[in-house]
C-alpha cells in the first residue's frame, strides 16, 4: 500500500507541481486541493473524468487515486455513440469536470461533480488501497469491435513510472513539457502522474506548437514528450528556426512514443540540434515495456531494451518462442511483469484470449530483436504483417524506406491478396508535390535498393492525407478500399 505520490507530503510545499497555461499549483496546493476532492469521492465507485487538457483533469485523477477510486478518462472528442458505450460499460457513479465544461448528452445522464480547486478543509489521509486495486479503466481503440476497458492496477502505474525513472534517470529536478491529450496513458500516466511521482513539475501546453516547446525549454524545462506527428512538425520547422534548434539542444531528453518515429525525422532533428530523440514502447494494457535508456545508445528505428521488471519474448505464429535473436527474424511480442493490466472490465473471455496459459500477454505487435536486446517494431500482427512470396514482411520498415524518398511526404503500407505471391505490398502515398507524384517503378526501385527486392511495393496509391487518430497513429482500416 505504498502511496503513488509521496511527493505530495515529502516535497517542499512551494515547489511547482502542475502548470497549464497561466494556471498552476504547487505541491502544497495540489495536496490540499486533491485532499478535499478525495474526501468527497471516498464512497464513490468508479468515477468518469472529462479529460480535457486542463488543470482540473489532473486534479480529478490524482484525487481519485488518493481516494482509492478507479478513474475512467473520457476523450472529449469521442462521438456520442462511443461515449454512451463507455459509460454503460463502466457504470461510473459520478463524472468529474471543470465547472465551465459543456458535456454531451450521454455524459449529462451521469451525476456531475465540478472540480473547483477548493483548498478549504483539513488534511485528508490517502485511502489504504492495495497495490493490486484498480487505479484506471482506460478504453482501447476498439478496432475490432466496441472499445474494451483495460483495468490498470495501482502497481502497474508505480512499476512503470519507477522503471522509467531508472531508464531515463528521471528525478524531481526534471521539468516536463508536453501537449499530449490526457485521456490516454501517454499524456496522463507518463505525462502527468510520472512527474508527480518523482516530485518534479509538469508544464502542459494545452495545444502543442513548436513555439510553445521552445518557450518552455528556454525557461528551464528539461524533458519533452511527444508523438511522431509533433516531432515531424518540429523537424519541418527547424530549418527556418535556429532558436528552436537551440532550445531543443538544451533538453536533457526528447522522448517520442505512441507510434514509430520515422528515421528521417530522427536524422533531421539530430542534425539540427545535436540531440537524439529516444523512443519507448508500450500500450494501454501493458503501460511501458521497453525504452532506449538515457545512458544507452540512441538507435533510430528501435524502441530500446526491456525495462526493469519486464520480461519480453518474440514468438512464432504457433506460439513457439524464438530461440535466438538476429535482428531479422520477425515474431509477435509477448510480455510479462508488474506493468500489466489485470483484465478487460467484465470481459473474462477477452481477458483469457489475451494471455497465454503461463501468463504472457499477447501484444499483437510484431518485431525483430537484436542480439544485444534492442527491439524494433515492424507493425501490428493484424494490419502490418504481410506474407508475400514466402516471406514475413513488416510494413513499418517499408514505410520508413518510402519516407526517405524526397517525393514522399507521408506513407502507409498494407498487403492485399495476390494469386501468385499470397499478398502483394501496397504503398499508400501522400506526395510532397501532388502535381508530380512518384510512380510505382520509381518507389519500388527505391525500396528494393534500401531493403530487399521482395520488400518492394507492387502497387502505389496516392492520397491527399492519411487517416490518423488523436495520437497521430495511421488508421489503416480507414484507408479506402476498391
Amino acid at each position: 500500500m505504498t502511496p503513488l505520490f509521496p511527493a505530495l507530503t515529502d516535497a517542499p510545499a512551494h515547489r511547482p507541481a502542475l502548470r497549464f497555461g497561466d494556471r498552476s499549483l504547487t505541491y502544497g496546493e495540489l495536496a490540499a486541493v486533491t485532499g478535499v476532492l478525495a474526501g468527497q469521492l471516498r464512497d464513490a465507485g468508479r468515477v468518469a473524468v472529462w479529460a480535457t487538457p486542463a488543470l482540473e483533469t489532473a486534479v480529478a485523477v490524482v484525487a481519485a487515486l488518493r481516494a482509492g477510486v478507479p478513474a475512467v478518462p473520457l476523450n472529449p472528442k469521442s462521438g456520442e455513440g462511443e461515449l454512451g458505450h463507455i459509460l454503460s460499460d463502466s457504470a461510473p457513479t459520478l463524472v468529474l469536470a471543470a465547472p465551465g465544461d459543456e458535456l454531451p448528452s450521454p455524459v449529462r445522464d451521469v451525476p456531475r461533480l465540478d472540480v473547483t480547486l477548493d483548498r478549504t478543509g483539513g488534511p485528508v489521509a490517502d485511502a489504504g488501497a492495495e497495490d493490486t486495486a484498480p487505479a484506471l479503466v482506460v478504453y482501447t481503440s476498439g478496432t475490432t469491435g466496441p472499445p474494451k476497458g483495460a483495468v490498470i492496477p495501482r502497481r502497474a502505474i508505480a512499476s512503470t513510472l519507477d522503471a522509467l525513472a531508472d531508464a531515463w534517470e528521471w528525478t524531481g529536478d526534471d521539468v516536463l513539457v508536453h501537449g499530449l491529450p490526457l485521456f490516454h496513458v501517454h499524456g496522463l500516466v507518463l505525462g502527468v502522474l510520472g512527474p508527480l511521482r518523482r516530485g518534479g513539475s509538469v508544464r502542459h501546453l494545452g495545444r502543442f506548437s513548436p513555439e510553445g516547446v521552445a518557450r518552455e525549454l528556454n525557461d528551464g524545462a528539461t524533458l519533452l514528450f511527444g508523438v511522431p506527428t509533433m516531432y515531424h512538425r518540429i523537424a519541418q520547422a527547424l530549418p527556418a528556426d535556429p532558436q528552436l534548434a537551440k532550445a531543443l539542444g538544451r533538453a536533457r531528453l526528447l522522448v517520442s512514443g505512441s507510434a514509430a518515429l520515422p528515421v528521417h525525422d530522427h536524422e533531421r532533428i539530430a542534425a539540427a540540434t545535436g540531440r537524439h530523440v529516444i523512443e519507448r514502447y508500450g500500450m494501454t494494457e501493458t503501460l511501458m515495456n521497453t525504452s532506449v535508456r538515457a545512458d544507452g545508445e540512441a538507435r533510430p528505428g528501435t524502441v530500446g531494451v526491456p525495462l526493469p521488471g519486464v520480461e519480453l519474448r518474440l514468438v512464432e505464429e504457433d506460439g513457439t518462442p524464438i530461440a535466438s535473436y538476429d535482428g531479422e527474424t520477425v515474431g509477435e511480442i509477448q510480455v510479462r511483469g508488474p506493468n500489466l493490466f489485470t483484465g478487460y472490465l467484465d470481459r473474462p473471455d477477452a481477458t483469457a484470449a489475451a494471455f497465454t496459459a503461463d501468463g504472457w500477454f499477447r501484444t499483437g505487435d510484431m518485431a525483430v530483436r537484436d542480439a544485444d536486446g534492442y527491439v524494433r517494431i515492424v507493425g501490428r500482427k493484424a494490419t502490418d504483417l504481410i506474407k508475400s512470396g514466402g516471406y514475413k514482411i513488416g510494413a513499418g520498415e517499408i514505410e520508413n524506406a518510402l519516407l526517405e524518398h524526397p517525393g514522399v511526404r507521408e506513407a502507409a503500407v498494407t498487403g492485399e491478396p495476390d494469386a501468385d505471391l499470397g499478398e502483394r505490398i501496397v504503398a499508400w502515398i501522400v506526395p510532397a508535390d501532388p502535381q508530380s507524384p512518384p510512380g510505382t517503378e520509381e518507389l519500388a526501385h527505391h525500396v528494393a535498393r534500401r531493403l530487399a527486392p521482395h520488400k518492394r511495393p507492387r502497387v502505389v496509391r496516392h492520397l491527399d492525407a492519411l487517416p490518423r487518430n488523436d495520437m497521430g497513429k495511421i488508421m489503416k482500416r480507414a484507408l479506402p478500399r476498391d
